[in-house]
């Protein structure tokens, strides 16, 4: 692996440790308060955050994906390259499990604490809302479809240069708004395998549909967007313009 390649996959390990850590520790820490907890729209605001906020810190190195699925998504759509593909992806999920290990080490520090579903995410029985596997699979597929587009279309050519963290951002907000009642919302397998493998056989079992589903929904989106920005075709996305040097 080159020296660039390294920088990039550290880069996104840091940026999905970020968002798994701060995302969910929010669900798991803040929102564990009924009297002064954050509630769904506090959860949703600390993804969207973690986001917004990693997109200016590191994501002018590797184009702040912090997710397989952007990352497939963007590949079918010509704005990753392949070689990037696989470091991105294994620095994802070491990212977002290494998160889950720091998150439980920290709430396990509760006397009585109870991992309980530790922000995981599940269908049927494991729903926050009790939502059938066909209603979940629906929702993440969409909600991806819909982020990556918001992506590309936020980093394509002519978009307002240096802001395209902010409406990627707002959408992930906008998304765990929606969501969260279906699947307690993934859209990223990484941030669903991270937790998973703490909170329980059960959401390990489980775990297959937030990795279908949210890379279904980004190929999808990639294959569109393909067509659609036709004439914007770059072969990486970044989410904050690279200064001139």
């Amino acid at each position: 692996m080159d020296h660039d390649l390294r920088r990039r996959a550290a880069a996104e390990f840091f940026g999905t440790f970020w968002l798994a850590f701060g995302g969910c520790g929010a669900a798991v820490l803040s929102a564990a308060f009924p009297e002064l907890g954050i509630g769904f729209l506090g959860v949703a605001l600390a993804f969207g955050l973690t986001v917004l906020s990693m997109a200016y810190a590191v994501g002018h190195i590797s184009g702040g994906h912090f997710n397989p699925a952007v990352t497939l998504g963007l590949w079918a759509c010509g704005r990753c390259a392949s070689r990037h593909v696989v470091p991105y992806l294994l620095a994802q999920v070491v990212g977002a499990v290494v998160a889950a290990g720091a998150l439980y080490l920290i709430a396990s520090g509760k006397a009585g604490w109870i991992p309980k579903g530790f922000a995981s995410n599940g269908y049927g029985t494991l729903s926050p809302g009790g939502y059938s596997l066909t209603a979940c699979l629906v929702t993440e597929v969409l909600t991806t479809f819909f982020f990556l587009m918001i992506i590309v279309g936020a980093t394509a050519k002519g978009a307002a240069t240096g802001f395209a963290g902010i409406p990627i951002g707002f959408a992930l907000v906008l998304i765990h708004l929606i969501s969260i009642p279906v699947t307690n919302t993934s859209v990223n397998p990484a941030r669903s395998t991270g937790v998973a493998l703490f909170a329980g056989d059960a959401y390990i079992a489980q775990l297959w549909l937030f990795w279908l589903a949210p890379i279904a929904g980004a190929l999808i989106a990639g294959a569109l967007a393909k067509w659609l920005y036709a004439d914007n075709k770059i072969y990486d996305t970044l989410v904050v313009e690279k200064r001139a040097a």
